[in-house]
């Protein structure tokens, strides 16, 4: 159980700095991909090949990631977590061989998901000392991280920084945020019921939470790699536009987290995601229906602030299982949901082969109408 006497705004704060190393983790090493490309001469065929041992480490890891919250606490997890993702993105500016990125990629999947289930285990803890809804805000943080993490990447890259230089950099900062920040973290998670099994199938309820993220992520993956070829391909913009949609719907799931928990303490968590999924599918349909640039901009923002609340809700909402342990239960509806970031995209590629990329993203809008459809048997 969590300790009566934890202070809950020194936990959120702390917990608040882990999301932001492992958002700004992420987006130092994505800034850097074009260097370590050009450096290992890889094409872009080889490039998407080698990228994807990142998403096999998370998928693998996912139950080792859950077990080890459960047995040795979210807490612990979390600084192994952190230790190990940030001493592997300064190896990331060692590599000089395909082989070595494949196999640095692969264990910083690993490490990022540990970090992924770890915090959002502490999240969810935080959450409970509340009494109500701060999970969104928790991963507002990480999106923040993100766009920092690609400003400093730009700048150092201006300035002809070397990735390695880069990546220490970055290590300097985290290991200052540890430092100052792990002391204030919950030490005990958000439920150590002594009937909570630690292997359990999941049941419906959590089944139906990683359906609901299976369809946003599929919908989230496919603007992170798609909105700007769909710009491009279909919209047609001048060519210093052809990035204005990921912007706005970057921009918009990203303040959308901060609103995101003021919205579900008033409406609830069941309509909060019933809106959610109608904006993401009004949202992909009026870039597909009206292709022009400010119809297209107006969907992906309307799509980037339905995308920002669902993954918080849901791993909000699978915390409180009582059936499976708290690191468990997010890794199983983690497990179903990522899924949907794996495959979505390349599946855009094949419809957009197969047809064009209208269509592909007419299938997107069909998932948000599944998240909100699927809302309705959420378990509160």
């Amino acid at each position: 159980m969590l300790a009566s006497n934890q202070s809950p705004r020194p936990a959120r704060i702390a917990v608040s700095s882990f999301f932001f190393i492992a958002g700004i983790c992420s987006a130092s090493w994505a800034s850097r991909i074009p260097d370590i490309q050009n450096e290992l001469k890889l094409s872009e065929a080889g490039l998407g090949t080698v990228l994807f041992a990142l998403p096999i480490g998370s998928m693998i890891s996912l139950p080792l990631s859950g077990m080890l919250v459960a047995k040795i606490s979210s807490r612990i997890t979390m600084l192994i977590g952190a230790v190990f993702f940030t001493s592997l993105l300064c190896t990331l500016g060692l590599v000089t061989a395909v082989w070595e990125l494949v196999t640095v990629l692969f264990f910083f999947g690993v490490a990022g998901n540990m970090m992924n289930i770890s915090i959002n285990t502490q999240a969810v803890g935080v959450e409970a000392l509340y009494g109500r809804s701060v999970m969104a805000s928790f991963h507002g943080l990480w999106s923040l991280a993100g766009f920092s993490g690609a400003a400093i990447g730009t700048l150092l890259i201006a300035k002809n920084i070397q990735p390695l230089i880069h990546f220490i950099v970055i290590a300097v900062l985290i290991g200052l945020i540890i430092l100052i920040t792990f002391r204030y973290l919950l030490k005990y998670d958000a439920k150590k019921e002594t009937g909570t099994s630690l292997f359990v199938w999941p049941d419906k309820s959590l089944m139906n939470l990683g359906v609901i993220a299976f369809c946003c992520m599929a919908c989230e993956g496919c603007m992170f790699d798609w909105s700007g070829i769909y710009f491009r391909e279909e919209v047609h913009p001048p060519p210093h536009l052809v990035t204005l949609g990921y912007t706005v719907f970057m921009g918009t799931m990203a303040s959308g987290r901060f609103i995101a928990d003021w919205l579900t303490t008033k409406a609830g968590v069941k309509l909060t995601l019933r809106i959610s999924g109608t904006l993401i599918t009004v949202g992909i349909l009026t870039a597909v229906v009206w292709p022009d640039i400010y119809a297209a901009s107006a969907g992906f923002f309307l799509t980037g602030l339905g995308v920002s609340s669902v993954v918080p809700l849901v791993y909000g909402l699978a915390g409180k299982s009582k059936k499976m342990n708290t690191g468990m239960a997010i890794a199983a509806v983690s497990t179903v949901g990522y899924l949907g970031f794996l495959f979505g995209p390349p599946v855009i590629g094949y419809i957009a082969q197969a047809s064009d990329l209208r269509w592909s993203f007419a299938l997107m809008a069909v998932l948000g109408f599944g998240t909100a459809v699927l809302s309705s048997r959420a378990e509160q």
